[in-house]
């Protein structure tokens, strides 16, 4: 096995596909010579140069529209925010004009721009810790990727850079498996067994609206996103031990979303438990519960259960946190209250 930290399978990705290509470059607050607030992009800007890697202003408006107005006349810009909070200082630019160009042109351009964000609650506080995918997943226009392994997340960011569409790629800071600029590991999760994925050093793609299923189940299905795909199969491994068999699936893309293959799952196991880092309301599992109920409603023996933040602003104390954001034992105990009443 290849094996590669989750930063640096997309910063390979990333690399191999410039050097193909001469449209695509990077442009984002501190990805030249600081490498990125997390490491991602480090060394690009030595292999690339500055006019290919552009460190720029704290702007993140100014910054999207600029890379809206590259991707219309040829580019295929990648755009880094340090956080995904800060994608609310650039919603007119991915919202009103990445989102809707292709068809409010007629079909005469379209906006091939790939943005990174990283997300995730990561004791950083309520302004530099949230969620955010289920706002883009309502953006008509927008694909949403959100790779939870080193293998996903090299395949995805191909598949994102070559795709036509702008694409919103969330990568979880909690799995990069790199030092942060408090030069400590993120967490203990980029540790995890199930992130040694074998990265192959060819260029590959993993296709969009394609799941995955991680581990093998019986008894009930557990769909989850990023690092609620590592609780699960945590929570998977605590539960075999009481015989109880899950089937943890990982969208990899939310949109476009494999709804095909959550509901055949569903149709094997009869419950279904969706875990995701976004606030409860109107969220993730929302959404993929509802597709379940209107598809596959006859197939369930009990009702879908979400398991999802609180919906407050996330804390900074770290046991605050925990408190709000779900964790492995969450999963524990929701999947074995629906699991003992499968005789009922």
């Amino acid at each position: 096995m290849r094996i590669l930290t989750f930063a640096e399978a997309i910063r390979e990705a990333i690399s191999q596909e410039m050097a193909k290509d001469e449209r695509i470059f990077i442009m984002g607050e501190d990805v030249g010579i600081f490498g990125g607030p997390f490491k991602v992009t480090k060394g690009l800007i030595d292999k690339f140069g500055e006019k290919r890697v552009r460190d720029t202003p704290i702007c993140e408006n100014s910054l999207f529209g600029a890379a809206v107005g590259a991707a219309m006349t040829g580019m295929r810009p990648i755009v880094e925010v340090h956080y995904a909070d800060f994608l609310a200082c650039a919603m007119d630019a991915m919202v009103n004009e990445a989102a809707k160009m292709h068809l409010t042109s007629g079909g005469q351009f379209s906006v091939p721009m790939v943005i990174r964000a990283p997300t995730g609650s990561t004791n950083r506080g309520a302004t530099h810790g949230q969620s955010l995918e289920a706002w883009f997943m309502h953006t008509p226009g927008l694909k949403v990727a959100c790779p939870s392994t080193p293998y996903d997340a090299k395949g995805l960011m191909i598949s994102a850079i070559r795709d036509n569409n702008p694409v919103l790629f969330f990568e979880h800071r909690y799995l990069y498996g790199t030092r942060s600029p408090g030069g400590k590991f993120n967490s203990e999760w980029d540790k995890k067994e199930s992130l040694n994925t074998n990265v192959p050093e060819k260029s590959y793609s993993v296709p969009f609206g394609n799941a995955e299923i991680k581990r093998d189940g019986s008894d009930i299905t557990v769909v989850a996103t990023m690092l609620m795909v590592h609780k699960a199969l945590e929570a998977a491994d605590i539960l075999m031990q009481s015989g109880v068999s899950i089937e943890v699936i990982d969208p990899r893309t939310l949109v476009p979303l494999d709804k095909e293959k959550i509901i055949e799952s569903v149709k094997k196991t009869n419950r279904l438990v969706v875990a995701s880092e976004d606030h409860l309301t109107c969220g993730i599992a929302s959404e993929i519960i509802a597709i379940v109920c209107e598809e596959a409603f006859d197939y369930l023996d009990c009702q879908p259960q979400r398991i999802s933040a609180k919906d407050i602003p996330i804390p900074f104390s770290p046991g605050s946190e925990d408190y709000v954001i779900p964790g492995v034992s969450d999963i524990v105990n929701m999947v074995g209250q629906m699991v003992g009443k499968k005789d009922e």
